[in-house]
């Protein structure tokens, strides 16, 4: 009678434990890349590996451009549980986890063994920081560098002053940077950036080079000044009360295979900012290269700047962290 009554024990105990995963899953996964970008793509590989490694238990359902709103809006609407899951760059990422704000630090990188450099000094606050505050980061990879493009040409700060320069809606720390440094800053959805230029309400945006491209914005932002202003790192993000209530197994088999087909992505993709920015001079693009003189301009303006990043734009741990490395960086070259 002792040892049956433990071994209906030891049934419940099994069958409670299995019943804490779930058996089969959709996960909602939303982006701003248009359905045919490389980085949509990447999404739609991801899920069919992922169906196929779970026997069909998790399936990705992908929201493609823009259709959930911009990055912010995906964070705050996975926090919510409207969707469960993002492919977004270090804008939306640093709603997620402040440390990803070393990716917008203006003119801190010149090549990808910079790029590299950082992320790896940075790794366990990237990875562990975003699992504090909810989100699982299963891989991160470039999207490219950030240039500027305007429809007149800009060599120097003074030039940009100008203008009238798009920021994402809803970045109040950039727009209150921006006008501390007397800058003017426009906030505008992304799905309003053509139509924003095409009414002369912004004359001047920070982008990647192939989102540009993709979305044709070169056709009116027309010069682009040769001066890489950022790296624009994309990451793919789950909830992670969803990720939790997976079994540890597919956990495991999923991760492996996002920093694969992340991998993947990024060694194929790394030098597509050149090849956009190709594509576009033959279709009228026109490049501006600063003079020596010109580019210690900005680098001038970044350092008075400086006082304005640190526990506002940056918080002050992520901002000290960073000078930290900046410092690294300029030992080993």
């Amino acid at each position: 009678m002792f040892k049956f009554k433990n071994i209906i024990n030891i049934l419940i105990i099994l069958s409670f434990s299995h019943s804490l995963y779930a058996k089969k899953i959709v996960i909602k996964m939303a982006t701003l890349a248009p359905e045919g970008t490389e980085w949509h793509g990447l999404l739609v590989e991801l899920g069919q590996e992922w169906k196929k490694a779970t026997n069909g238990d998790v399936r990705l359902r992908i929201y493609p451009g823009g259709v959930v709103g911009d990055e912010r809006d995906m964070v705050r609407k996975i926090r919510i549980g409207q969707i469960h899951g993002a492919a977004i760059t270090t804008e939306g990422m640093t709603e997620v986890n402040q440390y990803f704000t070393a990716f917008n630090y203006p003119l801190l990188f010149q090549d990808y063994d910079d790029v590299d450099f950082v992320r790896n000094q940075l790794n366990d606050e990237l990875y562990n920081e975003s699992e504090k505050n909810g989100f699982k980061l299963l891989t991160m990879v470039d999207v490219g560098w950030v240039y500027w493009f305007s429809t007149d040409p800009v060599y120097t700060p003074s030039d940009l002053k100008r203008t009238k320069i798009w920021t994402w809606a809803g970045d109040y720390k950039a727009v209150q940077l921006y006008e501390e440094n007397g800058f003017q800053p426009i906030p505008l959805t992304t799905l309003d950036i053509l139509s924003g230029l095409q009414t002369g309400m912004i004359n001047s945006l920070g982008l990647n080079t192939m989102y540009a491209l993709a979305q044709q914005i070169f056709g009116i932002a027309d010069n682009m000044l040769d001066m890489k202003w950022g790296n624009l790192t994309g990451a793919i993000v789950v909830d992670m009360r969803v990720w939790n209530k997976l079994k540890p197994e597919y956990q495991k088999l999923m991760l492996n295979i996002s920093k694969n087909i992340g991998k993947r992505f990024q060694d194929k993709n790394r030098y597509g900012s050149d090849d956009a920015v190709n594509v576009m001079k033959k279709y009228g693009l026109k490049v501006n290269k600063p003079s020596s003189e010109q580019l210690t301009e900005w680098y001038d303006l970044i350092e008075k700047m400086d006082e304005s990043f640190r526990g506002s734009f940056i918080t002050t741990d992520a901002y000290d962290r960073l000078m930290e490395i900046k410092q690294l960086m300029k030992a080993r070259k």
